[in-house]
C-alpha cells in the first residue's frame, strides 16, 4: 500500500519543495538553479521529448556529463517515458550494443563537436537509426533540448510506470537490464532521507556519474525529495574538491572507496582541512570500504565515516551504518533500511545470526524480475527474496558483514576463502596503497591463493608474502602477488576481481 502523503513518482518528488529554494549548484560557473526553475524546464524538456514521438515506456537514452543537462534529461525521460542513462565513455561497439539492447526509441547527446566522447555514441545511433537530440547549458544553468520538431505535452507518470532502466555490471556474465518504476526510486530516496535525516539546510556534493544508481538516487533524488541542494561538478577533481566543500558548505558527499582515498591522498600532512567543519558526515558506498581506509577518513574529517550496501536492483540503498548516537561499525554495511535482509542456503532456508550464507533482499524498492530475462529471474528471486550474489552474515544486532560474491570466493582444495579477508590484511601493510585477492588455477587445489598489489613505497613481493604467513593461516595466504601500477575498475569505481584476475592471467601467462 502506497503511503499517499509521500512522493510516489520523481514529478511529484519535484513538486514536494517551496520553488525559490536552491535545488542545484553547478561550481564551474557558480549557477544556482532553483526548484522553481528545475521543474520548469523539466517540464519543457519532458514535453519535447513528448514532441519527438515519446510515449510512456519509451526509452530515451542519454550519454551526457555531470551536471544540469543530465539531471534535467534524465527527469523529462523519466515524465514523458524511461530514462536510460548510458556512460559518456563508452566505445562505438558498447553503444551499439546498450542502445539496441534497451530498444531506445532516443538519444540524447551534447551537442556535436562538445564532446569527443559522443561521437561515438553518435555513430553508434545513426548506425541503428534512433534520431537524436543535442542538451545543453548555458553559464545561468538553463537547459534547452533541441532537434525535437512535433508539439505534444508530457502526461504526469503513474507510481508504477518504469521510469529508468539500467544493467547490471555484467561482472559475471552479459548484463542484465533492471527495470526501476517511478515508486521503487521514490521509496528508496525517502530511505535515504529518514537514514540520514537530511533536511531542506542539506548540501549534497554529488561526486558519482550520473548514470549509475548511486549518484541518481543516493547524492540526487533523495536531496531533492528532503528539499536540499545538490552540487553537481562536471567530473570528480581531488585538486578541487576542498574548495568546493568549503565554497558551497557540502554537509555531506557520498562515494565509492576509490574516491574517498583520492580525497585522503590530497589531504597531505593529516590536518582537518578547511572546509571540513561543514561535513556532517560522510557516506561510502557501491564497493567495499576498507576498515583502514574508514578510520582515517573519520579522523582527517571528525565527522562520521558511514559505510552503506547498495543494489541497482534493489534501486540502490538496502542497508547503512546509522548516524550517532546510534552504533557505527566499520567492516559492515550496517542495518536494514526500508526492506527487509535475511541470510540463506544455496537450497533456500534462512539462516540465524552469526551464520554466513548468501545475502537476500525484499521489500518495496526491490525490483520483482528482470527485463526479458526468464533464466536470470529463475535464478535470482526465491520464495519471495532476490539473490544478491553476496556472502555475508548478519551479527547479533541485526548489523550486515559482507565477506564476498559468491562467484569470486576462492575454492581451494575445497576450502572457501572470502578474498576481502586477504586485502585487508595486506592493506594493513604500510607499503599496500591498493590490493586485490583473487584464485588462480592450481594443479593439486584447484585454485590457489593470489592478489594484484599497488605500492606506495618500495617493497618486494617477499616481504610482502612473509607479512601475510604471519597473520593468515596457510590455506589462506597468498602464494603469488602481482606488482601492479593500477588496477583496472568500472567507470564507478568498482573492482571485479574475476576480470582482474583474467588480465593479469593474460599478461603474465
Amino acid at each position: 500500500m502506497t503511503d499517499t502523503s509521500f512522493p510516489a513518482t520523481l514529478l511529484d518528488l519535484l513538486h514536494a519543495t517551496p520553488g525559490s529554494k536552491v535545488a542545484l549548484v553547478i561550481p564551474e560557473t557558480g549557477a544556482c538553479i532553483t526548484y522553481e526553475s528545475l521543474r520548469r524546464q523539466v517540464s519543457a524538456a519532458a514535453d519535447a521529448l513528448a514532441g519527438a514521438g515519446i510515449r510512456r515506456g519509451d526509452r530515451v537514452a542519454m550519454a551526457l556529463p555531470n551536471g544540469p543537462a543530465v539531471i534535467v534529461s534524465f527527469l523529462a525521460a523519466s515524465i514523458a517515458g524511461t530514462a536510460a542513462p548510458l556512460n559518456p565513455a563508452y566505445r562505438y561497439e558498447e553503444f551499439l550494443f546498450y542502445l539496441e539492447d534497451t530498444n531506445s526509441h532516443l538519444l540524447v547527446l551534447p551537442p556535436e563537436g562538445a564532446t569527443q566522447e559522443a561521437d561515438a555514441a553518435r555513430r553508434a545511433a545513426v548506425e541503428r537509426n534512433i534520431p537524436i537530440l543535442t542538451a545543453e547549458s548555458d553559464a545561468f544553468g538553463e537547459v534547452r533540448i533541441s532537434g525535437a520538431s512535433g508539439n505534444a505535452s508530457a502526461t504526469a507518470p503513474a507510481p508504477d510506470d518504469i521510469a529508468l532502466i539500467l544493467h547490471t555490471s555484467g561482472s559475471t556474465g552479459r548484463p542484465k537490464r533492471v527495470p526501476l518504476k517511478h515508486i521503487h526510486l521514490a521509496l528508496s530516496a525517502r530511505n535515504i532521507v529518514n537514514t540520514y535525516q537530511l533536511s531542506p539546510d542539506d548540501v549534497s556534493l554529488c561526486l558519482m556519474p550520473l548514470f549509475h544508481v548511486h549518484g541518481l538516487v543516493a547524492s540526487t533524488l533523495s536531496t531533492l525529495l528532503s528539499g536540499g541542494a545538490v552540487v553537481a561538478p562536471a567530473r570528480f577533481n581531488p585538486l578541487a574538491f576542498w574548495r568546493t566543500v568549503r565554497d558551497y558548505r557540502a554537509t555531506w558527499y557520498s562515494a565509492v572507496p576509490t574516491i574517498h582515498q583520492l580525497i585522503l591522498a590530497r589531504a597531505g600532512s593529516g590536518n582537518k582541512p578547511g572546509g571540513a567543519e561543514s561535513l556532517r558526515f560522510v557516506r561510502s558506498c557501491s564497493a567495499p570500504l576498507p576498515v583502514e581506509i574508514g578510520e582515517k577518513l573519520e579522523a582527517l574529517f571528525e565527522a562520521p565515516v558511514l559505510e552503506a550496501y547498495g543494489m541497482t536492483e534493489a534501486s540502490h540503498q538496502m542497508s547503512s551504518n546509522p548516524l550517532p548516537p546510534k552504533m557505527r561499525k566499520f567492516g559492515t554495511v550496517g542495518l536494514a533500511t526500508g526492506i527487509q535482509i535475511g541470510i540463506m542456503t544455496d537450497t533456500g532456508q534462512l539462516l540465524p545470526p552469526g551464520q554466513k550464507g548468501e545475502v537476500v533482499i525484499q521489500g518495496p524498492s526491490v525490483i520483482q524480475a528482470y527485463e526479458n530475462n526468464p533464466e536470470a529471474n529463475s535464478k535470482s528471486f526465491v520464495n519471495g527474496w532476490f539473490r544478491t550474489g553476496d556472502e555475508g552474515l548478519l551479527d547479533a544486532e541485526g548489523y550486515l558483514r559482507l565477506t564476498g560474491r559468491l562467484k569470486e570466493l576462492i575454492n581451494r582444495g575445497g576450502e572457501k576463502i572470502a578474498p576481502r579477508e586477504i586485502d585487508e590484511v595486506l592493506l594493513t601493510h604500510p607499503a599496500v596503497s591498493e590490493a586485490v585477492c583473487f584464485g588462480i588455477a592450481h594443479p593439486t587445489w584447484g585454485e590457489e591463493v593470489a592478489a594484484a598489489v599497488v605500492l606506495r613505497q618500495p617493497a618486494t613481493e617477499a616481504d610482502l608474502l612473509a607479512f601475510c604467513r604471519e597473520r593468515l593461516a596457510d590455506f589462506k595466504r597468498p602464494k603469488k602477488l602481482y606488482l601492479v601500477d593500477t588496477i583496472p575498475r568500472t567507470a564507478t569505481g568498482k573492482v571485479q576481481r574475476l576480470n582482474v584476475a583474467a588480465a593479469l592471467a593474460g599478461e603474465r601467462g
